[in-house]
């Protein structure tokens, strides 16, 4: 039998705010398996960016067991956390976090950049990961001379350039309009279709009924299917 993707197990975290104790993710356990397009949903405060930051490996839990590609991500050091992140999951940002000096396919190409691949291996598999969202010809503008969709597009890009076993997406549609968010989420959709596993992070359920499946989080517990 195949081992799932992530397998997380009566995942607790709390931060102290104030005098108050808040328990941002409470006994969560949840399986996801390779190629699954999953939405987690949920209002502000629910405990989803937790989620997130623990699912990226951002941060470890207080308490349980996080699995993630046959890692045990609760016992790793941080810089065995770093490595994973580069290696293993790739990013999308909902304000893009492109750098504004750098043109689309030198923003593509950074994360290869941190691995130490040469420059003209770089370059090349950027400008494949820039054709595969439609945006090749865009490859030498700024980010300053691109639409919000294209930006988006170019941050799929920079998340697809490192072949990461899951794309990690936090509200990737929210600075967008309702025509754009349309066709992030059907490039979302192409690319889950050819194999990618994407978590998707939203408080949208018009977005997270893009995905195949969906759980829902408040007050840091989950449910499977729509119950917020």
């Amino acid at each position: 039998m195949t081992e799932p993707m992530i397998s997380m197990n009566q995942i607790e975290k709390s931060y102290q705010m104030g005098e108050n104790m808040v328990h941002a993710l409470d006994h969560v356990s949840l399986t996801i398996n390779d190629g699954d397009f999953l939405s987690i949903v949920g209002p502000s405060g629910s405990g989803k960016s937790t989620l997130m930051h623990m699912m990226g490996c951002l941060d470890k839990p207080d308490s349980g067991e996080y699995v993630l590609g046959g890692s045990h991500i609760d016992r790793l050091k941080d810089r065995d956390l770093a490595v994973i992140r580069n290696q293993k999951i790739g990013f999308i940002f909902q304000n893009f976090n492109l750098l504004g000096k750098l043109t689309a396919v030198e923003n593509v190409e950074l994360p290869l950049l941190y691995r130490g691949i040469k420059a003209k291996e770089r370059r090349a598999r950027a400008l494949v990961c820039l054709e595969q969202v439609g945006l090749r010809e865009r490859a030498g503008h700024l980010p300053s001379q691109l639409s919000g969709g294209q930006q988006q597009r170019v941050a799929i890009a920079r998340a697809l350039s490192g072949e990461p076993q899951i794309l990690l997406a936090d509200e990737p549609t929210g600075a967008l309009d309702s025509r754009t968010s349309g066709e992030i989420m059907d490039l979302l959709t192409a690319l889950n279709e050819k194999g990618r596993t994407i978590i998707l992070i939203t408080h949208d359920l018009h977005v997270a009924r893009k995905a195949r499946r969906t759980v829902s989080i408040r007050d840091g517990r989950l449910w499977e299917g729509e119950h917020i």
